[in-house]
């Protein structure tokens, strides 16, 4: 569970230190006081995307820091030894954004990237967005919610392993059909190509360097005149040569710093440059010793070059590129020269992942009709708590055996619902309104989060749309999901709120232009006070403080 939330210069917060505690947290305050920064730092801490707008203003970074504790998530301490990450029954995430957007985070103080941290996040917190229903419209969601449900995944795995492979399977066989049509006079034009290319020495081929030899041995009567001229000048002139002109020089000034300190700084960068020189001479004398013209190798490269650059062009292709473009090339001719034998192999091997895929398949179409019953018993029980009397909830799943494997099997899944005796169950986008979605949305989540493992759940104003004595049953929800796992709930409802074991307020504050919110708890009277503020009503009454009381009062019951 997420025992505390610390953040640090983060958009409208500059400083907030939270404890949070098991059981049922909600956070509240009032429109704009800044209730959505918190989510905000905890999807950055756990691998959202970052940039340089999260800092807060005049603030070099921002920084957002968690600690879990894990002593009721095996998996998850499993997993930190397995990445070399594990320390002692605790996690601390950190995640830091710097002023120009490049982020950093840490895992127990260690640097990891962020697929690591994403991949650890996903294990110990799930975030339930204000907007959840929306993406519940779109068939995919669907499928991962009845999979999950369903604990499906190592099934899955084994279904999508076994699709790769008779993809690659079929289409390489497909390749080898299309090629034996016209395989004679294809294998023929290879063979030639392969020829004019390997008499380049594939196998020692660099053209780079080839280049670099030809440009040397074309130039090496200027590189021998204008170099022996410059070490002329710098040497070995006996009359003028910049060696002598800096010992003279350095000789000159060496005197005249008896008289003036100051100048044996420049002694010493005249005896460095006296050095260097010298240095640079000898390595030029040494250079110049060593080049020897060699008209018979100047012509081989000037042929060699010819012949790249032909190919080059013949293939429309870059020198360098001509040693991958044989490989490919050679294998397309053992291909074809093992055509027939390949062709009967992958035909075999084709049938075989086919047969092992449906098989496959098949078993995860089970398992998913078998949860899909339990499934929509579950929710639509749930839909009828919460207001819709008459609510039907399906997960429709057609199958065709005969179909072409594809990713996830070869079910198509789809959610429906009735909300009105008598009439036929619709797909959710056709039938709901704003309303009854958000109500649907919310016994989705709240059912399919029974069976997680998840030990942190954060609810984010998934309450919206809903109000009266169906709010309270929410909270109810909200509150026995939390009796085994960590729940927190963003919530403007009083019903919801009132549920709470631990109720949080957020408060926007304004010093010097500056905007900024805090958070803390509150306490049992303050509470009452708060939830007396979210009954409504400009002016708080006995009558409404009343009311807050004996809601908080249900609550705890």
């Amino acid at each position: 569970m997420l025992l505390n939330l610390n953040i640090i210069d983060l958009a409208v917060v500059d400083a907030l230190d939270l404890d949070l505690e098991p059981g049922m947290s909600v956070l509240t305050g009032e429109t704009g006081a800044g209730k959505s920064i918190l989510l905000t730092a905890l999807g950055l801490a756990l691998g959202d995307r970052a940039d340089s707008g999260y800092v807060r203003p005049n603030s070099k970074r921002a920084e957002v820091n968690l600690e879990f504790d894990l002593s009721k998530a095996p998996l998850v301490k499993q997993w930190l030894e397995q990445q070399e990450l594990d320390a002692d029954g605790h996690c601390l995430v950190r995640r830091t954004i710097s002023e120009d957007g490049r982020s950093k985070a840490y895992i127990n103080n260690r640097p990891v990237n962020l697929q690591t941290l994403q991949a650890l996040s996903r294990q110990l917190v799930e975030i339930h967005g204000q907007h959840a229903h929306l993406t519940l419209l779109d068939k995919d969601e669907q499928r991962l919610l009845l999979d999950a449900f369903a604990q499906n995944q190592a099934l899955l795995d084994a279904v999508n392993d076994c699709y790769q492979n008779w993809k690659h399977s079929h289409k390489t066989l497909q390749q080898l059909l299309r090629a034996g049509s016209d395989q004679a006079e294809r294998e023929e034009l290879l063979r030639y190509q392969l020829e004019e290319l390997q008499q380049l020495d594939l196998d020692n081929f660099d053209y780079q360097a080839l280049a670099e030899e030809h440009n040397k041995l074309a130039n090496l009567g200027k590189i021998l005149g204008v170099g022996q001229q410059q070490l002329d000048i710098l040497y070995d002139n006996d009359q003028q040569s910049v060696a002598q002109m800096l010992g003279h020089c350095n000789h000159a000034i060496g005197e005249l710093s008896e008289y003036a300190g100051e100048l044996h700084a420049i002694v010493e960068l005249l005896n460095d440059a006296e050095i260097q020189v010298g240095e640079a001479s000898q390595q030029l004398r040494r250079f110049l010793d060593n080049q020897e013209a060699d008209p018979q190798q100047l012509v081989w490269l000037e042929n060699q070059i010819g012949i790249v650059q032909n190919l080059s062009r013949k293939h429309k292709t870059t020198p360098e590129e001509l040693p991958r473009l044989a490989a490919q090339l050679a294998t397309e001719l053992d291909n074809i020269s093992h055509g027939s034998e390949r062709i009967e192999s992958l035909t075999l091997d084709c049938e075989n992942r086919l047969k092992q895929y449906r098989q496959l398949a098949a078993e995860l179409s089970a398992s998913r009709q078998t949860a899909a019953a339990e499934l929509q018993q579950r929710i639509s029980d749930t839909v009828k708590e919460l207001g819709m009397p008459h609510g039907e909830f399906l997960v429709n799943i057609s199958t065709d055996p005969n179909a072409e494997p594809q990713r996830n099997g070869l079910d198509a899944i789809e959610f429906l619902v009735s909300t009105n005796p008598g009439l036929p169950a619709k797909p959710l986008a056709k039938v709901a309104s704003g309303g009854e979605l958000s109500r649907i949305s919310l016994a989705i989540q709240v059912t399919t989060s029974t069976d997680k493992t998840t030990p942190t759940m954060i609810f984010d104003e998934v309450d919206s749309g809903i109000g009266g004595g169906i709010a309270e049953i929410v909270g109810q929800k909200l509150r026995r999901l939390s009796q085994n796992r960590q729940v927190l709930c963003v919530t403007h409802l009083p019903q919801v709120a009132s549920q709470a074991h631990q109720h949080l307020f957020v408060a926007k504050n304004q010093k010097a232009a500056v905007t900024s919110s805090t958070v803390r708890r509150l306490s049992d009277e303050e509470r009452v006070t708060e939830v007396a503020r979210m009954l409504g009503g400009v002016t708080i009454t006995e009558n409404t403080l009343a009311h807050a009381r004996e809601m908080l009062q249900v609550g705890k019951g």
